[in-house]
C-alpha cells in the first residue's frame, strides 16, 4: 500500500460570514460582499501530570502551565481536562501483532483488549477499530460504537503467522483511518516490537503520528523465546506523548498494562496555542510543557511538523 505522508498541523478554522441584508434607508439590497475566510492554526497538545507518588494531578488550571515551541514561549489559548463524560470524543485503533513470533499469546491479547474497550469507550461517543498485522495489515473491525460487534470480531481473529509489518500498520492506521477523525486520537500497539518486513521506516511511523496528532501507547508482549525489540515501541510512545508498558505473555500482565492506559486516557489535559512561527515550511518544531508546581512530572508529545506551503489547515 502506497501512502503519501503530508505534513499537517492540528487546526481550527474560523469563518467570518458577511450576509446580504436589506438597506433600512431605501429598502434596496446592499450589494453582496465577498466571503472572508481566515484560518487560525491551533497546535493541540494532550498531556498528563503526575505527582511524586505517581497519582494524577487534577486541580490545575491554564495559569499553571507554560508551553514552549523551539524554546520560544507561546501563549496558551485553550485548556480543558479530558475527564468523564465532558472529555472530547476518543477514536481508538487497537493494533494486534499476529506474526509467528507472538501468535501463541493471541488469546491473552484478545481477552484483555475486549475488557479494555468495554471499560474505556463511552456509549455513543467513543469509536474503536481493530487491526491485525503480520505479513499483511488487515482490518478486523472498522470504527464502531458497538461493543458487541468489536468483541465478536476480535474473537474471530485467526493468527496466520509470518513476518511483522509493525511500522506499516502504524502508518496505515494513522493515514487511512485516523487522518480525518476529530477529538482525541489513539493507537494502542500489542507487539514484541520486532519489525521484519515493513515498507515504511520507524521514522516514517513517528512522523505520520505526529503529523496527525495521534498518541501511541505500546504494550510490549515478550514471546516465550524471549525475543523482542521493545526499544521501538518505547520510541513511538515517547515521541507522541503516550506510554510504553513491558509485559510478559500472561493475561494478568496484559490486563494491567491496559488498565494503566485506561487511566492515562481518562486523566488527560488538553492544551492549545497559536504558534508565533507563521512560516509554512514543513519543518519539525519541538514542544516543551512546564508545570509551575513542584514535585510533578508532565508527559506530552515531543513536537509536530508544520504545514508546508500551500497545504490546507485541517483537523
Amino acid at each position: 500500500m502506497s501512502l503519501k505522508l503530508l505534513p499537517l498541523i492540528s487546526s481550527f478554522s474560523l469563518f467570518l460570514w458577511v450576509f446580504l441584508i436589506p438597506d433600512p434607508v431605501n429598502g434596496q439590497d446592499i450589494p453582496e460582499a465577498p466571503l472572508i475566510r481566515a484560518h487560525v492554526d491551533v497546535v493541540n497538545v494532550l498531556a498528563t501530570v503526575k505527582n511524586r507518588r505517581g497519582h494524577y494531578v487534577q486541580d490545575l488550571n491554564i495559569y499553571d502551565f507554560e508551553i514552549f515551541e523551539d524554546q520560544i514561549r507561546q501563549r496558551l489559548e485553550f485548556f480543558n481536562y479530558e475527564t468523564g463524560q465532558e472529555g472530547r470524543s476518543l477514536t481508538i485503533v487497537v493494533l494486534i501483532d499476529t506474526s509467528g513470533s507472538v501468535k501463541q499469546e493471541l488469546a491473552f491479547e484478545q481477552k484483555a483488549a475486549i475488557e479494555f474497550l468495554r471499560s474505556t469507550l463511552r456509549e455513543k461517543k467513543d469509536l474503536a477499530a481493530v487491526v491485525q498485522f503480520d505479513s499483511d495489515v488487515n482490518l478486523v473491525q472498522g470504527f464502531t460504537f458497538d461493543l458487541e460487534q468489536l468483541e465478536s470480531r476480535i474473537h474471530t481473529m485467526i493468527p496466520p503467522g509470518g513476518a511483522t509489518k509493525l511500522y506499516d500498520a502504524i502508518v496505515i492506521a494513522t493515514e487511512d483511518m485516523l487522518r480525518h477523525e476529530v477529538g482525541r486520537k489513539v493507537i494502542i500497539v500489542l507487539s514484541d516490537g520486532a519489525d521484519t518486513q515493513s515498507f515504511y521506516s520507524s521514522k516514517d511511523a513517528i512522523k505520520s503520528a505526529q503529523d496527525r496528532d495521534v498518541i501511541i501507547f505500546g504494550i510490549g508482549v515478550r514471546d516465550r523465546a524471549g525475543s523482542s525489540d521493545f526499544g521501538q515501541l518505547r520510541k513511538f510512545a515517547e515521541a507522541t506523548g503516550g506510554t510504553f508498558f513491558k509485559s510478559k505473555a500472561s493475561l494478568s500482565r496484559i490486563r494491567e498494562a491496559f488498565a494503566k492506559i485506561n487511566q492515562e486516557i481518562k486523566n488527560q489535559v488538553s492544551l492549545g496555542y497559536v504558534s508565533t512561527n507563521v512560516e509554512r515550511d514543513g519543518t519539525f518544531r519541538s514542544i516543551r510543557v512546564k508545570v509551575k508546581r513542584r514535585g510533578v512530572k508532565v508527559r506530552h508529545r515531543k513536537g509536530y511538523y508544520a504545514p508546508g506551503e500551500g497545504s490546507p489547515a485541517e483537523k
